[in-house]
């Protein structure tokens, strides 16, 4: 779009021209409440204080960078509270994923999100490209918010509540709860290699093997794992991209062993490594949803956030449904 304010050839504000607008004449001030330069709109800044990364210098190092105000998440869902009743014109977190998961579940339509590294893992900052650190993180959604760069991304919905970027039913969901079950020093999680370690205990509590326990659609299967884009996770720096063709613009991919043996976890994890499909596996890609049903109640996770055992989980995808803020 070109701007000449001075061209005396225009009869009209606005002429087109070749198939484009040309802006020729202003008879009053146009300023567009996302893009104009003065004109960004306020951000609230949530930040959840007992996040792995996340202390109080930090905290306001990127409250200041932002030129915005801390607000501190008191409780679990108290942020899914606060972005459903902000007013604000654009939503920044800074946490781990499982406070980025509650702002997707409260956040409102239209409503520009940014996600600042906070957490142990962080897989949704990490996977759009952001930084790890939270002070350059904090700088290059600045630059979006000044420039009005957002991505549209889908985002997952299973039995109502909202993820953006994995499920799982089954295993992989269990070994989530029994992580939390270890504890959180300070209200922190613990570190990454915890998780190798209680995947390979609760692989031993199962006998060293993994029998179809569920079905998709009718198909059996040992457990499924869901992806809203790649990777699937993160392990210490080493991206898992258990389902390699996922991404953030297109619908969920299914990745679903028929069944599992203590022998099969390296080759399992070598192809996750390698993003590459792996033998004795069900999968789907980018489609709008499926439903699991369970042979009894079987534990259900999103985003690393434990919800629960349930009988059935119904996926679908909410295609384009959230815009975040991304670096150049």
């Amino acid at each position: 779009m070109a701007l000449a304010l001075d061209d005396s050839r225009a009869k009209q504000p606005f002429v087109e021209r070749g198939g484009r607008v040309r802006i020729v004449r202003l008879n009053c001030d146009v300023v567009d409440p996302w893009h104009g330069w003065g004109t960004m709109p306020q951000a609230l800044l949530i930040v959840n204080p007992q996040a792995t990364a996340v202390t109080a210098n930090r905290a306001a190092a990127v409250a200041g960078i932002l030129g915005t105000d801390v607000v501190e998440t008191e409780r679990a869902g108290h942020a899914t509270e606060l972005a459903a009743e902000s007013d604000a014109g654009s939503v920044v977190v800074f946490g781990g994923d499982g406070v980025f998961n509650e702002v997707i579940n409260g956040l409102r339509p239209g409503i520009p999100l940014g996600v600042i590294p906070g957490g142990g893992s962080s897989v949704l900052p990490r996977a759009l490209g952001l930084p790890r650190r939270p002070e350059d993180a904090a700088r290059q959604i600045l630059d979006a918010l000044g420039t009005g760069r957002t991505r549209r991304i889908s985002i997952g919905r299973v039995n109502d509540r909202r993820f953006a970027f994995a499920g799982a039913v089954g295993f992989p969901a269990e070994v989530v709860r029994r992580v939390d079950e270890l504890g959180r020093e300070g209200g922190r999680r613990p570190p990454d290699r915890a998780f190798a370690l209680t995947v390979a205990r609760a692989l031993m509590a199962h006998g060293g093997r993994l029998e179809p326990v569920l079905e998709i659609d009718g198909e059996p299967a040992a457990f499924a794992l869901v992806a809203n884009g790649n990777p699937y996770t993160y392990l210490a720096r080493l991206p898992l991209r258990f389902a390699p063709k996922a991404h953030f613009e297109g619908g969920l991919d299914l990745v679903a062993p028929l069944h599992v043996r203590a022998r099969a976890i390296p080759r399992l994890t070598v192809a996750a490594v390698l993003g590459r499909k792996a033998g004795g596996v069900l999968y789907r890609h980018d489609v709008d949803g499926f439903e699991i049903r369970c042979r009894e109640p079987l534990p259900l996770q999103v985003d690393g956030e434990d919800l629960g055992d349930v009988a059935e989980a119904i996926f679908e995808c909410e295609r384009g449904a959230v815009s975040v803020l991304v670096p150049r």
